[in-house]
């Protein structure tokens, strides 16, 4: 690496590339695509993990820096342990996906209203589960490449089920990992303080290839929102969770 990307550690995520070391494809505005037919990842499950963790917001960030600077002594103090404040939000981000078949079937797969799918019978996509508190394993959907011939595309994105607005206050990303060739990563670090929903990438099945594609758009609305950005034309209700 050189001297100037050891400076800017996030530099090198704005390029698609396969790194050695972590053996992963990064995709960015810049270079948004990648096939997963010519990684060779036709077959199997293709595992699509949504993973996130909270964070203080940059304000409180910068303004615990600054006294700091102001105050030098400070340096040597720890930092006080607050349970609740402003900078620190409880949020429950949740994975989903809409599908398209080869017949003209349309669907989603999400916690809400229990749509978990199915991995052998159409839509041959199915949920894991649903994780409520940002553990490290996240959320999970896998998709059955073996029957990708059905498949017309896809559009995984991550809402907030609990209304309140705090992407900005979360490291929030989602991986595929294909059965074969290395893994893609996109991250949502886009700041977005008021959004609910985000379409995080499409698949799309283009003369009988596979073509992963960023998205990283942020809206203020829920699937129902996303649906008419990419003319799904699905039937929306109100739904809920089971209590835990």
């Amino acid at each position: 690496m050189a001297f100037w990307d050891s400076l800017w550690p996030r530099r090198e995520a704005q390029f698609e590339s396969g790194n050695a070391s972590t053996n992963s494809i990064v995709l960015s505005r810049r270079h948004a695509t990648v096939s997963l037919t010519k990684q060779g990842a036709l077959t199997g499950n293709l595992r699509v993990n949504l993973s996130w963790r909270m964070r203080t917001s940059d304000i409180e960030g910068r303004s615990r820096q600054s006294g700091r600077l102001l105050r030098p002594m400070k340096l040597f103090q720890p930092d006080v342990v607050q349970a609740h404040t402003q900078g620190v939000v409880n949020v429950d981000l949740d994975l989903g996906c809409m599908y398209e078949l080869k017949d003209g079937t349309k669907g989603v797969v999400q916690p809400l209203g229990n749509l978990i799918g199915d991995l052998n019978v159409p839509p041959y996509i199915r949920l894991s589960g649903d994780d409520r508190f940002g553990a490290p394993s996240g959320e999970t959907v896998y998709v059955n490449l073996d029957q990708r011939d059905q498949i017309k595309r896809l559009l995984f994105f991550v809402y907030i089920y609990d209304q309140t607005p705090a992407f900005d206050r979360t490291h929030a990303k989602v991986t595929l990992y294909p059965g074969n060739g290395p893994r893609i990563e996109i991250e949502l670090d886009e700041r977005a303080p008021q959004a609910r929903s985000c379409a995080v990438f499409t698949v799309e099945n283009i003369k009988d290839e596979l073509i992963v594609r960023r998205e990283v758009k942020f809206v203020y609305g829920f699937q129902s929102e996303l649906d008419r950005l990419y003319g799904w034309g699905l039937q929306w209700g109100r739904g809920y969770k089971s209590r835990t």
